[in-house]
Parts: structure tokens; sequence; C-alpha cells
């Protein structure tokens, strides 16, 4: 599907339609990393349509999916890494779920999922030449088997096959540009647009994503999760050398929300693009300096939706997976957000936009783990920076590095870099982490 714009400064009711369409699509509940939620959702799917419980599962996966999925806590397990995922979502995963794929995990299936692992009946493989989100699983029962294939986004599957009788097949489809659900057309302009004049009542659905990861982060005073950021910033030290300020709310909360996700709790997050901390990180820094602002409904509504949009506008380049972290994207539409709501132009937004990518470009994604916290809070720092220089006239220039004047071709030299420009470094990294021994 493409969106038209038939003029950008009055953008017609069709258009708006479709990007409400878009940002419903992009911003979903999502229970874990969504890589191994994905990876579980193709297991679910395989045994659904193989009708008993295999005995052995095959699994071969792009080395982006493979990376992301290594070292992260898989929900309600207390463990981390793709067998149990993959186990799980054989067992009792249901493929309606979506990314909450295992929400119906209790001790007796851990019992079982822990069994068929051990009983090494779980095989997982890389698989080159394939898209960067790439998962195939294959369950087998004595002769029987069942394959799924999911593609270009985590949840889109585009092939079943039962012995041999294949179910769907839209892999064609999928590896075409006509076949993308990419919505090219969107730029700065349209994303800003729609955020400041789109009909409140359409877009209050937004705020969806504040509930829900505003109760993830609240959930982290529960217990030690992760690295414990939120604790750390808002401890005894994190006070003396850093302060309270609308700076550290923001740091906490987001934090807060990324700790519980990557240590495996079973909590859902609002995601967008398919990543959870993306999510967290386009929602909570706006919520955050939202509530200390104490800013009217209706400009939160619409923060929170410029913030999302930005994200999704990126994303569209950049594609699903890349060796560069998410973090930068979303607190890029954070820091949009941050800017609007304290009185930003268009003009001082488009700066924000321009001093992020002239800070934080090029920090490297090495899978989805419990430090991602970390770079979250790197990316919520600048977000807040970019602002404040922003709201005061103060912009990396076009002289400087790989910012150019025009705002749009600014976000693709960003996202040329973090998709085609950073390739070599993703198989290095993705090397660096298999070769490790632990």
């Amino acid at each position: 599907m493409r969106l038209t714009i038939l003029n950008e400064d009055n953008m017609n009711i069709s258009f708006q339609k479709q990007i409400i369409e878009l940002i419903k699509r992009e911003v979903v509940p999502a229970i874990g990393c969504t890589e191994p939620m994905a990876v579980a959702l193709a297991s679910a799917k395989a045994s659904e349509v193989l009708g008993k419980t295999p005995q052995r599962i095959e699994v071969f996966l792009s080395a982006n999916v493979l990376k992301n999925a290594m070292g992260v806590g898989i929900p309600g397990t207390g463990m981390i890494g793709l067998p149990i995922a993959i186990a799980l979502g054989a067992l009792v995963g249901k493929s309606a779920y979506g990314l909450e794929v295992l929400r119906d995990v209790d001790s007796d299936s851990l019992t079982n999922g822990k069994a068929l692992i051990e009983k090494k009946c779980i095989q997982i493989s890389l698989k080159e030449q394939v898209d960067k989100l790439y998962i195939e699983v294959i369950c087998h029962y004595e002769e029987e088997f069942a394959k799924v294939i999911i593609t270009k986004e985590h949840t889109h599957i585009v092939y079943i096959e039962k012995n041999n009788n294949v179910l769907l097949d839209q892999q064609i489809d999928a590896s075409s540009e006509n076949g993308k659900e990419e919505e090219c057309n969107l730029t700065f302009a349209s994303v800003y647009e729609f955020a400041t004049e789109a009909t409140i009542d359409d877009i209050q659905f937004i705020l969806q994503s504040a509930e829900l990861n505003r109760q993830a982060a609240i959930s982290s005073a529960q217990g030690n999760f992760g690295h414990s950021v939120c604790k750390t910033v808002t401890g005894v030290n994190g006070k003396r050398f850093l302060g309270d300020s609308a700076l550290t709310h923001m740091l906490a909360m987001t934090s807060a929300a990324c700790d519980v996700r990557m240590d495996g709790a079973m909590i859902p997050v609002m995601s967008n693009s398919g990543s959870g901390n993306q999510g967290i990180a386009a929602t909570l820094p706006v919520l955050s300096f939202a509530d200390d602002i104490e800013c009217s409904k209706e400009q939160l509504i619409r923060a929170l939706t410029l913030s999302h949009l930005m994200v999704i506008y990126i994303k569209q380049s950049l594609g699903r997976l890349s060796a560069l972290c998410g973090c930068v994207v979303a607190a890029t539409g954070a820091s949009c957000g941050i800017t609007y709501l304290m009185g930003g132009t268009k003009t001082q937004i488009s700066f924000a936009i321009k001093n992020m990518i002239g800070n934080i470009t090029g920090m490297i994604c090495d899978g989805a783990k419990p430090s991602c916290s970390m770079k979250v809070s790197s990316g919520v720092s600048t977000a807040m920076l970019s602002a404040l220089m922003a709201i005061e006239d103060k912009v990396v220039s076009s002289s400087e590095g790989i910012i150019d004047e025009d705002v749009d071709i600014s976000i693709a030299n960003l996202t040329a870099i973090g998709s085609s420009g950073m390739e070599a470094t993703d198989r290095l990294v993705l090397e660096i982490m298999t070769k490790k021994k632990c």
C-alpha cells in the first residue's frame, strides 16, 4: 500500500485515514523482545499446522534475528535465548496472540519446554542471503512436518506448508517492492502536519501507548530487573550526582520499562515498528516531560503522535532490523515530541532531528539484552539536549558531517548509513557474539 499526498499544505482525508491505519498497525502491544517472540510465533504456527506436539524442530534465522534473540530474557521463564522461546511456542504458544504468543506460559509448560530442550530436539541455524528479518521454522512428527516462514515484519507469515502441500505462499510478493507494506511518501512535513492538525478524537488512541508503557515502568519498582538502570538513576548516588530534574525523571521512567522488558518479565509494552524498546523510547520521555510541565491532554496526544509517527517514518527506509541501534531512531521521535511540548515551531522540531542525527548516529546494535536500558538512556539524554538546543534555534549545520539543509535528506543520510553503510559492522558484531565463550 502506498500513500499519495495531493497537497502537503492541505492534507486530504484519505491520506489522514491511511496514516491512522499505519500507526495502529505499527504501534501494538508486545510481551518480551520482539525477535524471540516472532520466532516463538512461527514455532506456534508451525505446531498448530502440524496438529501434533513436534518431536523435532528446525529453525533457520537471518543474522539480525539471531543477534537480537541470543541474550534477552524470555517472559515467564527466567531464561534467556531462543531454545526456550521455540519450545514454548510449539507447546503452548497461540499464533492468534501475535507478539503476545507466550501469554499462556505456566510452570507446567515451562517444565515441558525445558525437557524438550534437554532432549536436544531443537536445531537453530543461520540462513544466509535472506531478508534481515527472516524466520523459518519446521516442526516434525515422525514423517510429518509443517513449515512456516515469517519475513519483512515480525508477524508477517508469508509461507505455510504441511507434508509438501503448500497452504500459503506470499514469498514473491514479500520480496518485491510492490509487496512491501511501506508507506514511502511520508515526509517530515506530512508527519508534522498530521500530528499537529489531525482531529484530536481520531488520534487519542495513542494514549494507550502511554498507559501501557507507564505501567511497565511502574512494575520495575517490584524487583531488581536487568542492570537496574532506573534504580541507579533514582538512588542515593544518582540523586547526588545527577540531581532531580525533568531529565532524570525521563531517564528513570524510560529505563525502568526497558529494565523490566529486557529482563524477561511477563509484562506487555506498546511497541513501535516491531520493537518494544523503540515503543518505550518513543513514549516515555515524552510522557515524563508532559507530566513535569503539566501540559494539556491534547498537547500530550499530539506530542506522542508526533514522536511515534516520526519513528515509523524513519524506520520505513532504515528497515525493521539493522546495525544501527533502534534507540537512535526512537529517541529522535521523542526529541520531536519534547520540542513540541516546549512550544517549538515546525522549524525548531526539524532542528531537533538534525541535532539528533549529528550526535548519536552510528550507535551499534549488538543484540537485545539487559544493557539496552543503558543505550536507551543515552538516547533519552541526547533527545533532551537536542530539544533544548533546538528551542534556542541552535542546530547542527549542513556544513557539518552528514547533515543536509533539507531535514528529509538528513534522515535519508542517517538511514543509508544504518542500513547499507553498517552492513560490515553488523557481520562483525554477529561474528564476535557467536564466538564468545559464555
